[in-house]
């Protein structure tokens, strides 16, 4: 594979600014560069995550290249009008500080292709609301760290409905406490049980045919 894709996989970020820069200045499209290398990359990356050839720190390290690459690629996404494969909005609810987790599914959302609005930490369902509607986004990815802020997302999900925004903004959620069932109680439209599955679950609820 290329020397970008290499650097992803490896976690080198100054790798993988210096393969960036040289293919552009060969002549290579900006998009091309996502599609061929970068998602591909990522997509290996969590495949070896799942496999458990890879743990966080590996994660973390080719998050770190991959962004590399995309602050000199993102300008001419921008200026050319590529579309991203979907707009999110993330942030951690209410009350909850914790943002690791968070930090790392953006990144590979944003490897992945989409364009991500990252909220923080100590976010309010008003916020999620307010950005998902400020933004248009299609996906709206819900974090907690905490089994006392769990709830939060429940009123993330009734927040978003009472605007309208739903169904046409899907809601993922995902944390160290949440699961598949809590998921379904509280009617969310996807559950991330980590980041590489995370991006995987994102895919499919952007590429699920939206109400007219």
């Amino acid at each position: 594979m290329s020397d970008l894709y290499d650097a992803i996989l490896n976690g080198n970020a100054k790798a993988s600014a210096a393969a960036t820069r040289t293919a552009l200045e060969a002549g290579a499209a900006a998009l091309d560069l996502v599609q061929r290398e970068m998602i591909p990359a990522m997509d290996e990356v969590g495949r070896r995550f799942e496999c458990e050839d890879y743990f966080v720190p590996e994660l973390l390290l080719s998050a770190r290249a991959m962004k590399a690459a995309l602050e000199l690629i993102r300008p001419l996404l921008t200026s050319s009008g590529a579309q991203p494969a979907g707009r999110v909005v993330i942030g951690t609810v209410k009350g909850d500080l914790h943002d690791i987790g968070k930090n790392l599914v953006a990144s590979l959302l944003e490897g992945g292709g989409f364009e991500v609005i990252d909220l923080g930490s100590d976010v309010s369902p008003e916020r999620f609301v307010e950005a998902a509607r400020t933004n248009g986004a299609n996906l709206v990815c819900v974090s907690a760290l905490l089994t006392v802020t769990m709830p939060g997302m429940k009123a993330v999900v009734q927040a978003m409905e009472t605007a309208g925004l739903r169904p046409k903004a899907k809601i993922m959620v995902g944390g160290a406490p949440v699961t598949q069932r809590f998921a379904d109680e509280i009617g969310a439209d996807g559950y991330g049980e980590n980041a590489a599955v995370a991006v995987a679950v994102a895919r499919k609820l952007v590429a699920a045919p939206q109400p007219a």
